[in-house]
């Protein structure tokens, strides 16, 4: 009814030589020096698009690309072979020495997230965990779940204080908001299924930037300063600094204690990690600072294979991560509900446009917050919450109109930080691979573990605050993601992988905590109904919506005074300002075959590199 708001309830690296490291590090001049005097193809492939479209996504990389950002970081970049998009180019690189060296796309995830470890520490990690989907050249796929785990000694009351009140403190910012990692098992894992090339060389590239240092960019140098200069930790401001004084842009930062740790996972695969020295010396630092982590915790951890959450669109397939992730699922729900609207017809980012996204995206998310855990613990309705079916009820009371309210329930959301990171990998015979891991919050917990040099995540603050309890809002927690021994929190990671016909189109995902699933959904929208190219995708301006707080959210310079103005008069709140999302994704070239990777220009020191 008009008028009137619905109320919604509720090349080749084997790194076993100084020589080896040598050459490495002389390449990454080459191409950093290369990447300064080269044109950028996706400047010169522009010119044979429309001049509308040219106009769209020039005015849209002036409108998002960070201040001093070099043309290596937001061209993108084509190859016939294979490809690896990052949010650090090291790391982009060691991952495309793989595919050149004769691995496959998982063997080349596998060397990017520990590289990543090690040059991208806001998120890259061997202390976190997070999410891999897979999609073989004949069209099948699976994924494997590395998401981190509860303690044994966990329960639903374990962030109340010694008054019985909630705690944010001990939820997020103690030892005790430190969950058991899985990055190394997930990683041995996939490795095991479905890697070629030999475990030794996808860890080494590693422990040589870890052990003989990398040069620090702008960006990196800014973080870690920042960082430290706040920590309370001695293992971790003598990690991130020297002594308590900052590193410089252009010095080399080596971290030898990663580098022996990373020499155990190289040598002893998961064991490494999980038994022996580095465990360890994380029950030691749990210990210390009275978290909840044992020697059995770590020694119990497994990595798990699921299968993938697989929905349609116009044609088009879409593939993404299961629960403990929620992003696979509402994905595809946001999918369905859109599908019956002329998106085309309404103009990109228009109010229109908008509203109907933010409609669809108030209903999965407040799915999201009252189905959706760990379906190792919870009865988890997903065939039903990814139908067609269970799309046209809740498209039923969409006013196209007016905005819905959010009413607030049963239902509480936990926080969710948006430092995590996204990579994308296809090889030269198709094989892809998407992959999203986190720390949690920026650095995680910030606690390095002495003598180990790695950071350890704060992921238990993705479970919900406690039975029963009620914040200021009126918002209660649900039963289905409170902390449980041995569950997995629930996530937005949503790695994704498009297809259409068995022909692969697209690996796509983000960071950015609740809107990674908003993300990745506009990216599939950009491409499917309005023709962009995956570079044009991902620079676009993003918005979200999240159910709760009732609020949709835009980029900076993302819509005009008017738009605003439109869906304001709509009934919506609209809040402008910020970046939302670093979507490193790979497309696929139909015509000629092509790998085009698309680093987001959000991030400075992203970067695609193919082989």
């Amino acid at each position: 009814m008009h008028g009137h708001p619905q109320v919604l309830e509720g090349n080749e690296v084997t790194g076993d030589s100084a020589a080896g490291n040598l050459a490495l590090k002389a390449r990454w001049s080459d191409l950093q020096a290369h990447d300064a005097r080269q044109v950028s193809r996706f400047e010169v492939d522009m010119l044979s698009i429309r001049w509308r479209t040219v106009l769209f996504a020039f005015v849209v990389t002036l409108a998002l690309a960070p201040s001093k950002i070099s043309t290596q970081q937001v061209e993108s970049v084509r190859s016939q072979e294979g490809m690896v998009s990052s949010q650090q180019w090291i790391a982009s690189q060691v991952g495309a020495d793989v595919l050149s060296s004769g691995g496959n796309a998982v063997d080349a995830a596998i060397a990017t997230g520990f590289a990543l470890a090690v040059t991208h520490p806001t998120a890259g990690n061997i202390g976190g965990g997070g999410f891999m989907v897979i999609r073989f050249p004949n069209g099948q796929s699976t994924a494997i779940d590395f998401r981190e785990k509860a303690p044994l000694a966990s329960d639903a009351k374990m962030w109340l204080d010694e008054n019985g009140e909630y705690s944010s403190d001990i939820h997020h910012r103690s030892h005790k908001a430190v969950g058991v990692p899985g990055t190394v098992a997930g990683f041995d894992k996939a490795h095991r299924l479905y890697g070629a090339a030999a475990w030794a060389d996808l860890v080494q590239p590693a422990i040589d930037l870890a052990g003989e240092g990398f040069e620090l960019s702008e960006s990196l140098a800014g973080s870690i300063e920042r960082f430290a200069s706040r920590s309370p930790y001695e293992a971790t401001v003598s990690v991130f600094s020297k002594g308590g004084t900052p590193y410089q842009i252009g010095e080399s930062w080596s971290q030898p204690d990663l580098a022996r740790s990373l020499e155990r996972i190289r040598d002893d695969r998961r064991d490494g990690f999980y038994q022996g020295e580095t465990a360890d010396l994380i029950a030691a630092e749990m210990r210390r600072g009275e978290g909840l982590i044992t020697l059995e915790d770590l020694a119990r951890y497994q990595a798990r294979e699921r299968a993938t959450i697989q929905g349609t669109y116009r044609g088009y397939d879409i593939i993404s991560m299961p629960p403990p992730s929620s992003g696979g699922v509402a994905i595809v729900t946001m999918l369905n509900i859109l599908e019956a609207y002329d998106l085309p017809g309404m103009g990109h980012n228009s109010a229109e446009y908008i509203h109907h996204l933010a409609e669809a995206m108030r209903r999965a998310y407040r799915d999201r917050a009252q189905f959706l855990a760990d379906a190792d613990f919870s009865d988890v309705p997903v065939q039903r919450l990814t139908s067609k079916k269970h799309a046209t009820w809740l498209r039923r009371n969409i006013d196209s109109e007016r905005a819905s309210v959010s009413h607030p329930t049963d239902i509480e959301m936990a926080p969710e930080s948006p430092e995590t990171t996204h990579y994308s990998v296809v090889d030269a015979n198709g094989m892809a691979v998407s992959v999203t891991y986190t720390l949690e919050s920026g650095y995680g917990s910030g606690i390095v573990v002495p003598g180990a040099g790695f950071l350890l995540n704060n992921e238990m603050g993705d479970f919900n605050a406690g039975p029963g309890l009620t914040n200021e809002s009126g918002l209660i927690g649900t039963a289905a993601n409170l902390a449980r021994p041995q569950q997995r929190m629930l996530s937005s990671m949503s790695p994704s992988i498009v297809a259409r016909d068995g022909a692969l189109v697209a690996v796509i995902g983000s960071p950015g905590g609740r809107t990674i699933i908003n993300t990745t959904l506009q990216l599939i929208l950009n491409m499917v109904e309005f023709g962009m190219s995956i570079p044009e995708a991902v620079a676009a301006p993003r918005i979200h919506h999240q159910w709760l707080p009732d609020r949709i959210r835009v980029e900076s310079n993302g819509i005009s005074a008017q738009v605003q103005s439109q869906l304001e008069q709509m009934g919506h709140i609209v809040q402008v300002g910020g970046r939302q999302g670093s979507a490193n994704s790979i497309g696929i070239d139909l015509t000629t075959g092509e790998r085009i990777g698309a680093p987001d220009p959000r991030s400075p020191d992203s970067g695609a590199r193919g082989n």
